[in-house]
């Protein structure tokens, strides 16, 4: 059990970063709320992934704060607004690159929230508008994982705990019993 803390959530029903980063952001509602409900096989209840079929195994995305400050001081610029990377789950204190392939649990003390991590939450070109010129690059390899709900239950932003169960230690998701992408015809 890892000791972490929940910085933050970003809560949207619909995508702000569309079409071409030159015509700017769309205004579209973003909450940041002090608790969010994910529902297992569903997402982040009111979130513009949750309920998708594409995004079922992607409904959850986690970012460590820690990745944006680093990148934030290797681009010599001001803090950046966490809220601006479009992250679900905002933590600190956690290596989320490293939960790539595994199931893991939240605990923020409302019991815990399983999740499957799967692929990396790659950043897209409109970090260099919204952050600063620079950030979609530096952000590679850094701007979280994408997890599917596996649980049902409540995060709430402030001290938390992360559980990786051992028996998971493979980071195959097709060995490790997570659900992953297979390509099927229809």
């Amino acid at each position: 059990m890892l000791p972490i803390e929940i910085v933050g959530f970003v809560v949207s029903s619909a995508h702000a970063y569309e079409g071409r980063p030159a015509d700017g952001p769309r205004p579209v509602a973003t909450s940041s709320p002090d608790h969010i409900e994910v529902r297992a096989g569903h997402g982040v209840v009111g979130d513009r992934y949750a309920g998708h079929r594409a995004h079922r195994h992607a409904a959850v995305t986690v970012l460590a704060i820690e990745a944006l400050e680093a990148v934030a001081a290797e681009l010599g610029v001001p803090p950046f607004d966490p809220a601006a990377a479009r992250r679900t789950i905002l933590t600190r204190g956690l290596e989320v690159e490293a939960l790539r392939g595994r199931e893991f649990a939240i605990d923020s003390g409302d019991g815990p929230v399983l999740l499957g991590g799967g692929r990396p939450a790659a950043p897209c070109a409109w970090m260099d508008l919204v952050l600063a010129p620079g950030a979609h690059a530096a952000l590679r390899g850094r701007a979280g994982v994408r997890c599917a709900a596996l649980s049902t239950g409540t995060l709430r932003v402030g001290p938390a705990t992360v559980t990786v169960p051992d028996a998971l230690g493979d980071p195959d998701p097709a060995r490790a019993g997570l659900p992953h992408r297979r390509r099927t015809r229809v």
